[in-house]
């Protein structure tokens, strides 16, 4: 994807984004992310007891982890800006957890530039509604809107 300008970034609110690639969400990711975050509840981690006890079949990502793969899912379809010298992660408005992203799935991101505010000069307040859909399934995992800060050399 080529660089664009600020002004045409700008021109961009109300787009749709193309949908981001595919990511497998493993069972290694799955577990990787409960070392990182200590959570070892048995839902995510074991998964003959996640199979026996649960109706998830098996066993589930963490609804954080979900939402964390929204950085990687952005980085190929976001528009990228001239003069960008980074971006950062202001937060989110809402977050909702929809359907859970059992071991093994792949899922992707759906992104709509819906306003960008210029704060200064140098630095734009992005705000995307984002969804990140499942593969073969009709309901998202989750659906949010994120404000993304993008710093620009003077």
């Amino acid at each position: 994807m080529s660089k664009i300008s600020k002004q045409d970034y700008i021109k961009m609110v109300g787009t749709i984004l193309p949908p981001s690639k595919w990511i497998i969400v493993n069972q290694d990711k799955i577990n990787h992310f409960a070392e990182a975050t200590e959570d070892h509840q048995f839902i995510h981690i074991d998964e003959a007891r996640a199979k026996a006890e649960t109706s998830f079949g098996g066993t589930i990502a963490h609804g954080f982890l979900s939402l964390s793969l929204l950085s990687p899912l952005a980085f190929d379809i976001l528009p990228k800006l001239e003069n960008k010298t980074m971006g950062i992660n202001y937060g989110f408005e809402k977050i909702r957890f929809l359907n859970p992203v059992k071991s093994g799935a792949r899922v992707r991101a759906n992104f709509k530039l819906v306003n960008v505010i210029e704060k200064s000069s140098t630095t734009l307040q992005s705000t995307y509604d984002v969804s990140v859909e499942i593969e073969n399934e009709e309901k998202p995992a989750l659906i949010a809107t994120w404000q993304v800060m993008t710093v620009l050399n003077s």
